[in-house]
């Protein structure tokens, strides 16, 4: 039975029923100590008196009370009053992510930013020794400021670590037992067989594949038929149209739902890192609190310039090809990372165009443009310096501009 408006709640006063579910019922409330709102979960009767389902709803606060994250849900506390076991967690303004693909597909642009929130979340939950095991639209929250936020960590198995320093817990879970949700459970998970970090990778791809078309990767009339598929079928094929202006998307999306956890991303951080790179390349924009940061110059173009917009169309394709390579060959063994910017010049001069080095000197156009000339500055910082463009120089080459 429902608690109706006015009940209080070991101190808590119940103001709305806000959902309900196989794991109990949903309530808006206040927490009259701190003045604010919160969401509360209780257990029914009968499921408290469960011994493996108050195992699972214990799990569940304990694997979200480790994790403190911008895009995983906040759990403040676990009680017990008069028989009633309850969970204590913020409140969320907006809907889920099933709610939200019910007005259609996202655009790409929208795919590729909660995808880099969701990623980023898994990534701390991973760090954590922690596998969410039931990620699915409905266990993801968008909030009304368009933050992705991951709910649910009742399924989640806790990993024993080799460090001390990490929550532990040991994975009850029956041997050849299947839990999830059929759709999103990577083949091992069907088969009942031991589970780690790649499984959500898998359940990812499912998610952002269907973000992007609408339809589910994985889906057949029976719960039965839908986890054979999982083993033995790939997804329709996405469309380039579904893409977007994200060519690479599809890729990313077929490596997360490869059979094989070894063929998949290795970890939901290099996932993060390359959905970025294609939030760049598209000029989406930026999720705060990146790990990556990567600073991009303008690259202005002379009409007449024919040599030098064949030099940037060469990068342009070179890059393009090494983010395939990463997204679609293999993981990279290390993420790069920007650790220092130093500003060589002060001088308030306009600087246009790609920077070439020869390892103590830095070259580059200054100017207005239309009127560029080439200069140079040590790598230390200091004055910059016309180059003379009368001697020839393998440097300079590419970013000389065409004064004929």
């Amino acid at each position: 039975m429902a608690l109706a408006a006015g009940t209080r709640l070991d101190g808590y006063e119940v103001l709305s029923l806000l959902g309900e579910g196989g794991m109990g019922e949903v309530y808006r409330a206040r927490d009259p100590v701190l003045k604010r709102d919160v969401a509360i979960k209780v257990l029914p009767q009968f499921v408290s008196q469960d011994p493996d389902r108050m195992r699972r709803f214990q799990q569940e606060a304990q694997a979200a009370a480790a994790l403190n994250h911008p895009n995983i849900l906040a759990v403040y506390q676990l009680g017990h009053f008069e028989g009633t076991t309850y969970l204590v967690s913020e409140l969320l303004e907006g809907d889920t992510l099933r709610q939200e693909l019910t007005h259609g597909a996202l655009p790409a642009r929208k795919a590729i930013d909660y995808g880099v929130q969701i990623a980023h979340g898994l990534a701390a939950a991973h760090d954590k020794g922690i596998v969410h095991r039931d990620l699915k639209p409905e266990n993801i929250f968008i909030t009304r400021d368009a933050r992705a936020k991951i709910l649910d960590f009742g399924l989640a198995k806790l990993t024993l670590p080799e460090d001390g320093d990490t929550l532990t817990a040991k994975d009850q879970t029956t041997p050849g037992q299947v839990l999830g949700t059929a759709g999103y459970m990577a083949p091992e998970q069907v088969r009942g067989e031991t589970v780690d970090h790649r499984a959500d990778i898998f359940a990812f791809g499912a998610i952002l594949y269907e973000l992007m078309t609408r339809q589910r990767a994985f889906k057949k009339p029976t719960s039965a038929e839908t986890m054979t598929a999982i083993l033995h079928e790939e997804p329709p094929t996405i469309s380039l149209n579904a893409a977007g202006s994200s060519p690479g998307l599809p890729r990313i999306v077929q490596r997360c739902l490869e059979k094989k956890p070894e063929r998949r991303f290795q970890s939901a951080s290099d996932l993060a890192f390359a959905l970025e790179a294609l939030s760049d390349y598209s000029g989406s924009t930026r999720v705060a609190d990146q790990p990556v940061a990567v600073e991009k110059a303008a690259v202005e173009q002379d009409a007449g310039s024919s040599g030098t917009w064949k030099w940037v169309a060469a990068a342009v394709f070179l890059v393009a090809l090494v983010i395939g390579a990463i997204v679609w060959l293999g993981t990279p063994s290390a993420v790069p990372v920007v650790e220092s910017v130093t500003q060589l010049t002060d001088d308030g001069e306009p600087k246009n165009g790609q920077l070439v080095s020869d390892g103590s000197r830095v070259y580059f156009n200054e100017g207005p443009n239309g009127s560029w000339k080439i200069a140079q500055v040590s790598t230390a910082g200091g004055r910059t310096s016309l180059v003379d463009t009368r001697v020839p120089s393998p440097w300079i080459a590419g970013i000389a501009p065409d004064n004929s």
